[in-house]
């Protein structure tokens, strides 16, 4: 049987919407950009939680799975070198 589960991050167009939104909306970016310049496992703590919290509240879940990305550290590292291009008005 084939697998649906997507290859990579940016197969998930909720993460890559998620990149694009923090790109064109000062608020969602320093929102971003504070919790990904969190030490790692304060990070992870903090979307566990967060997501945790969105499941209960039954919010979508393909923004439900945009943030659960955060959680692994490359991808954390790379989405905030994606947020600090944004801060210098580099495009994605």
């Amino acid at each position: 049987m084939a697998s649906t589960s997507p290859q990579s991050v940016a197969d998930i167009e909720s993460f890559v919407n998620l990149l694009r939104v923090a790109c064109e909306d000062p608020k969602i970016n320093a929102q971003l950009e504070r919790l990904l310049s969190f030490p790692d496992q304060k990070r992870q703590n903090m979307i566990h939680t967060w997501v945790s919290d969105m499941i209960i509240a039954e919010a979508p879940k393909d923004f439900i799975a945009a943030i659960a990305c955060l959680r692994d550290d490359k991808i954390a590292e790379k989405a905030y070198e994606v947020i600090f291009k944004c801060n210098r008005g580099e495009t994605l």
